[in-house]
């Protein structure tokens, strides 16, 4: 086919992870521990590996190695409890040992306001959607540590009272705390605070959750002393009156890729948004505000450094002084960019149905192994193919091959005869684990035999069933500007089977970034891309197979010698099938306004039988893509095909016309996600 300084009690680290124990236990380790001593029937134990969510670590100020406690991973040397009632999850909780607690169950906190002491080592993790803490919270005392909340809902404590000086009902408060991970929860709807840090907690990060409906979002501090290391990172707070957060007295506060919105017409009004109090220094990077009253404010006596931030619609006080630290004297990070937080955060934040689903007794299915990818070997193999090799042909379970952080310059096929595997990055970004090459259509093959094709350039080649890669990199950096001589296509992932599920991944390549394809011209290929980007510029989504983009930035790119054109997608697909949905995304990108379509038929080999199809719908575009998005291709007209848009957004869409069909409301409902994906509905596993 034609993208410091350095307090005495931190020791530096050079990744967001903690070492020790492996990310995930292999199932032998965990049916080592036997029965549960006195559980009871509605706590079970668990008798599967545990997946990665659960037995993942923190990033952030949680990461460090400080305290005596090297990093931030819960529970996981412990055993599994599944629980369904308030009294297994206080019992497990605020018990002694080490536990990962899953929560399976709307549990409702008696009395209301209730919150359970939890003491160290602990994971408390939503299975799925279905963990939900009404009515009340959790309370972390002095010197409890190593705690993990993560993908649970707790709401509902609120009393009437919009600034409720009576009850001190938070969803989760610290009080002398040190290494505690809150992630990817909704908290909503409270009595008094949603997340209070208080009185020296420190070591503390908290990423991907919702805060809304509430008065006081986010509190830290209430001491005098400068102790507090916190990590705020892509939270979405909505609908918050005051503490958005505010920060008191912290040492250091790193605020990053976190998007504030104050919603227009509503009862409920912002004072202020980010706050630096006291003696804190704060750093305030990429963050998005949306129609804030006070988006940024500061005491004489505190410090703000600001680097990238956006403020859309917002009033009153934005400030900025005061001296700086660097986080990368503590931990790695990498930024997303600011203009895609609200997109990204939309899609991303909140509890997920993939984190936190663990087998228990009562699952039939097998046991998934994982192997462990480590470049400096630690783990069990030093690449990704020779863990690929590693599993066995018709294998009938799943296996994950869990990748550690790092750049992993190698070629990785996935045979057809090795389905059910998991490809996932173990880092705390999708940035820190990635896998690249170099190869083009015209790279000449070693061994003499030709070159490679479009198809033969991918870095990742994935050819087998149930097929899942998350939270890692794959991309070709093909040197188009050095290479011009040759057909520069080069393919960065290339799939060619059904039931691909692709979550929080990057693909990055420039022309023919993502090439969906199937095992044959008449078999079905599904592929479901989710929280993801998909970086290039010509043609970069293309192929025959029946492939949803869903809740993803498609970033637009410019071509190798600085111009901005190109085409998004490049469906080839059969007649009677569909072909390439966007929906729920946005499409943006540092290129030149109408100089991108969405779409152009690909009749592959001139095959006159092909009915290509890309509907684009309830997707922001960016003002890059033309008034006429959609454009003929090799004698081809698009007309003759399947290209139409629904409600998409922003700068880049516009009304309906000959050139820009739009899908009726009656069309539109019978083009929905699910009816690409038939009867699969993907799930981590």
């Amino acid at each position: 086919m034609s993208e410091t300084r350095s307090k005495a009690r931190h020791r530096r680290r050079k990744t967001a992870l903690a070492v020790g124990l492996p990310l995930a236990l292999s199932a032998a380790g965990v049916l080592g521990y036997g029965a549960l001593p006195g559980a009871q029937s509605r706590a079970s134990a668990a008798t599967t590996a545990a997946p990665a969510w659960v037995t993942a670590t923190a990033d952030g100020f949680a990461s460090v190695n400080a305290l005596g406690q090297n990093g931030t991973y819960g529970g996981r040397d412990g055993q599994i409890v599944t629980v369904k009632t308030l009294a297994d999850l206080e019992k497990y909780a605020t018990a002694s040992e080490p536990y990962v607690i899953v929560v399976a169950a709307t549990i409702t906190m008696d009395p209301v306001g209730k919150e359970i002491k939890v003491q160290s080592n602990k994971t408390i993790v939503g299975s799925g959607t279905s963990g939900q803490i009404v009515g009340g919270g959790f309370f972390l005392g002095s010197g409890v540590h190593n705690v993990i909340i993560r993908n649970l809902t707790i709401r509902d404590a609120y009393q009437g009272v919009w600034n409720d000086k009576e009850h001190d009902f938070d969803a989760i408060q610290m009080d002398g705390a040190h290494h505690v991970w809150i992630d990817h929860n909704d908290l909503r709807h409270m009595a008094d605070g949603l997340i209070d840090v208080r009185k020296d907690s420190t070591y503390v990060t908290v990423s991907w959750n919702k805060l809304s409906q509430d008065n006081k979002a986010f509190g830290i501090g209430w001491t005098e002393n400068v102790v507090t290391d916190i990590t705020i990172h892509h939270n979405w707070i909505r609908e918050t009156e005051q503490r958005n957060p505010s920060t008191d007295n912290a040492a250091h506060a790193h605020l990053y890729n976190n998007f504030l919105e104050d919603a227009a017409g509503t009862d409920i009004n912002s004072s202020y948004g980010n706050y630096s109090r006291g003696a804190t220094r704060m750093v305030l990077e990429n963050s998005y505000f949306q129609g804030f009253k006070n988006p940024v404010i500061k005491d004489s006596t505190a410090s703000i450094v600001q680097k990238g931030n956006t403020f859309v619609g917002t009033s009153g006080r934005n400030e900025s002084g005061g001296t700086a630290f660097d986080p990368k004297t503590y931990y790695a990070y990498t930024l997303d960019k600011t203009a895609d937080v609200p997109a990204l955060l939309k899609s991303g934040v909140g509890p997920r149905s993939s984190i936190g689903t663990t087998a228990t007794a009562s699952t039939k299915a097998a046991a998934a192994t994982t192997l462990t990818v480590a470049k400096d070997g630690s783990g069990q193999f030093s690449t990704v193919q020779a863990a690929v090799n590693a599993v066995p042909a018709n294998n009938p379970s799943r296996v994950v091959i869990s990748v550690k952080p790092g750049t992993y310059r190698e070629l990785v096929k996935v045979p057809s005869n090795k389905p059910h595997v998991t490809i996932q990055g173990s880092g705390g970004s999708r940035n820190d684990t990635v896998i690249v090459y170099n190869n083009a259509s015209g790279t000449p093959k070693p061994d003499g035999s030709g070159t490679y094709g479009t198809g033969g350039s991918a870095t990742v080649a994935v050819e087998a069933d149930d097929f899942q890669a998350r939270n890692l990199t794959i991309s070709n950096d093909f040197d188009e500007a050095s290479h011009q001589d040759i057909a520069n296509q080069a393919v960065a992932l290339r799939t060619a089977a059904d039931k691909v599920f692709l979550d929080g991944v990057i693909v990055s390549g420039d022309q023919d970034t993502l090439l969906v394809d199937t095992a044959a011209k008449d078999k079905l290929g599904r592929v479901y891309m989710t929280n993801s980007y998909v970086i290039g510029n010509v043609d970069f989504i293309f192929g025959r197979a029946t492939a949803v983009i869903d809740k993803s930035v498609i970033t637009l790119k410019k071509r190798w010698n600085g111009t901005s054109a190109g085409y998004v997608t490049a469906p080839s697909t059969a007649a009677g099938r569909k072909g390439i949905l966007i929906a729920n995304s946005t499409v943006n990108g540092d290129v030149s306004s109408a100089s991108f379509y969405l779409g152009r038929p690909w009749h592959a080999g001139g095959d006159a039988s092909l009915d290509p199809q890309t509907t684009v719908r309830n997707t922001s575009l960016s003002a890059a893509i033309k008034s006429t998005p959609w454009t003929d291709m090799s004698g081809f007209s698009w007309k003759d095909d399947r290209f139409a848009e629904y409600k998409n957004s922003g700068a880049g869409s516009g009304a309906a016309s000959s050139n820009r069909p739009q899908l009726t409301d009656a069309q539109a409902a019978g083009q929905e996600v699910a009816d690409w994906l038939g009867d699969w509905t993907p799930s981590s596993s």
